[in-house]
């Protein structure tokens, strides 16, 4: 059933054609309302009935929720084309609005969570004064802990456990803290007086939902404004001390946790045979969820914040987005640049930001300043981090002439740089840009006075994984041309450069090679390379005995990276008794050379054959000499009936 477009134009503040809106499958129009969220509500809770209804307002949507519930009916969804496109200083904003309503339609999938049970254990720590204060306003709604400093002065107040000690290490998330302490000295609450507490004990061991730190000194871990469960408040602050009092009272019950990460183990080029690859995600993680375990990491979804970093450095997608798939988020940036530009629009900007900083910024932008620019549409993305070289690439490959990416003041800008100098490097030039302004208005001004340069690149349908998206995004914009363009440090796409004077061809890299760009050829000593699947990680380097492996980041935008390349090659030894091919020539005659009729082992001719003999003949050889290795003793002899009477007595 196609759905209906319910248009208003917020009393006269903005302008709204409905032929942009037509020629779209499943949807239809209905008149450019004047007030939907008030004199004419009756119109609203009749095309909300209808069940069908996308109502093109975004700040009216709790009323509008409100009156679905009244009516019994499923809410309507909902499309922002005022405060990102209707509010704006640039005429026409028609081709935009049509472009963020296709947009809102593009299907997202359900997001995949878990649950976390919190029954409300609450650790207090900090100043005396202040804990204290705090444990009492909780105690009715937590069950209270309250840990003091040795020597402090016990609280006489029993509605909470009290006691003093210090704190060693903390693990873990909401729902599940462990917590060790030193110097525990339990309370006592018998007798008459002050409250006497026992010796103090050391390596103690609990476990609370959540913690309260009102110490004021350092966090207890890294980001701590990503920690669930870990609230943090500065003590001289009241009102900062209130908030997290109040936010502590609401822990308590079930939570749904969003996972926002899906592993592909196999895939995880981290480690092999005990040595170090690829590390990029355990060096970006802010909230240290990602742990080495083996061969590959391992993420701890409890303190998985979502911020994306890591699957947007990831070379081998082992480590992928799910909040939405990647795959979503490239197909709303495809549907904004085709329906811009099919509705007339002209030189169409993306601008990434993120849910709620973003946001608001566009909202007070266009309800107090000049708006957005009526070429840049807006892409709310849930992590900006997580918008990395593919996605940058993928946007101007789809027809978009430049992206800003709008940090919030949480954002860690450090990945963004790193995926916008990649980006750049394969294409992205001077398109790329990290929007970092403080108010509404400098980011109005600050895109207002971007230069556009049209982009002369076809739009391309961009399929695969974010590296298969990656590649056909940027040979799209470097054009015509086969020369490998450089890249930055620790890109993920390169060549493997062999010094061929120090190669024995041992093949340990191919062995270990978690990509299958290292191969060996099964009929003669040869190390092949695949350019195309090298995630340079690093391991082959690090692997080889003889240092003769170094890595190129670059890129190559020809079809020779498909192909299989020789980087070093040698005649193979042929066996002086069956003339089998085995081993490498230079490396055979180099040991002949160093041990045989020298080293005491292989001090006679006969045995330094051996070294010059295929496994087959090798081990016949050994077998038939005189000192045969593979030889036994000789069986013992077979005991008769007649032994056991010849030695009897009694016949």
């Amino acid at each position: 059933m196609a759905k209906r477009l319910i248009l208003c134009n917020c009393s006269g503040s903005q302008s709204i054609e409905p032929k942009v809106f037509e020629g779209r499958e499943n949807l239809r129009c209905s008149r450019v309302h004047s007030e939907l969220c008030g004199r004419e509500l009756d119109i609203a809770a009749k095309e909300i009935s209808s069940g069908e209804a996308i109502i093109a307002c975004q700040q009216e949507a709790q009323k509008f929720r409100e009156l679905a519930e009244e009516l019994s009916v499923a809410p309507p969804e909902f499309v922002d084309i005022r405060d990102r496109a209707g509010w704006t200083e640039s005429p026409e904003p028609g081709p935009k609005m049509a472009a963020l309503v296709a947009e809102a339609q593009v299907a997202q999938p359900p997001v995949k969570t878990f649950d976390i049970s919190s029954e409300g254990q609450c650790l207090i720590f900090g100043r005396s004064d202040v804990a204290i204060a705090a444990a009492e306003r909780l105690s009715d709604a937590l069950a209270v802990t309250l840990l003091l400093d040795p020597g402090e002065e016990l609280p006489l107040d029993r509605r909470f456990e009290t006691l003093r000690g210090r704190l060693k290490t903390v693990t873990g998330a909401f729902g599940q803290f462990d917590v060790a302490l030193d110097a525990v000295e339990l309370l006592n609450p018998a007798g008459r007086g002050g409250f006497a507490t026992t010796a103090p004990r050391d390596a103690a061991k609990t476990r609370c939902d959540i913690i309260l730190d009102l110490s004021g000194n350092a966090p207890l871990f890294p980001a701590p404004e990503k920690r669930d469960g870990y609230l943090r408040a500065d003590p001289g602050s009241q009102k900062a001390v209130a908030d997290a009092v109040f936010e502590a009272a609401q822990l308590i019950g079930t939570f749904e946790k969003t996972l926002f990460l899906t592993l592909e183990q196999h895939l995880c080029a981290h480690s092999r045979a005990g040595q170090t690859g690829c590390s990029n995600c355990l060096d970006i993680c802010p909230t240290g969820a990602i742990l080495p375990a083996g061969d590959h990491v391992d993420i701890d979804p409890l303190v998985c914040a979502g911020c994306g970093a890591c699957s947007s450095l990831c070379p081998s997608g082992a480590i992928k987005y799910d909040a939405p798939p990647v795959a979503t988020v490239n197909t709303r940036v495809r549907t904004l640049a085709e329906t811009f530009l099919k509705a007339g629009g002209e030189n169409p900007v993306l601008l990434v930001h993120d849910d709620s900083h973003g946001a608001e910024m566009i909202a007070l932008s266009a309800r107090f300043g000049r708006g957005l620019p009526g070429n840049v549409l807006p892409l709310s993305v849930g992590a900006l981090t997580g918008f990395g070289h593919a996605e940058m690439l993928a946007a101007l490959a789809s027809g978009f002439c430049a992206v800003h990416i709008l940090a919030a003041p949480r954002t860690e800008r450090d990945p963004i740089r790193r995926e916008i100098a990649l980006a750049q490097a394969m294409g992205g030039a001077t398109r790329l840009f990290l929007l970092d302004v403080d108010t509404p208005d400098a980011m109005s001004d600050a895109l207002y006075d971007a230069e556009t340069t049209p982009q002369q690149v076809e739009p391309v349908l961009l399929m695969g994984d974010r590296r298969q998206v990656a590649r056909m995004a940027a040979k799209s914009l470097l054009g015509p041309q086969d020369a490998p363009v450089p890249l930055p440090e620790n890109a993920p796409y390169g060549a493997v450069l062999v010094y061929t004077d120090a190669c024995t061809l041992c093949l340990s890299c191919v062995s270990l090679c978690p990509s299958g760009a290292l191969v060996d050829n099964p009929d003669k000593p040869e190390l092949r390379f695949q350019e195309d699947a090298c995630l340079q990680c690093g391991l082959c380097a690090n692997i080889c005995p003889e240092k003769a492996i170094s890595l190129q980041p670059r890129f190559d935008p020809s079809d020779d990276v498909m192909k299989l390349q020789t980087l070093n090659e040698e005649e193979p030894f042929c066996c002086i008794e069956c003339g089998a091919p085995f081993g490498v020539k230079s490396t055979v005659e180099k040991i002949v050379e160093k041990l045989a009729g020298k080293h005491s082992m292989f001090a006679d001719s006969d045995t330094g054959r051996l070294i010059q003999m295929c496994d087959d003949c090798r081990v016949k050889a050994q077998y038939h000499s005189t000192d045969n290795p593979f030889a036994s003793a000789d069986r013992p002899k077979v005991r008769t009936t007649d032994d056991y009477f010849s030695k009897r007595r009694d016949h």
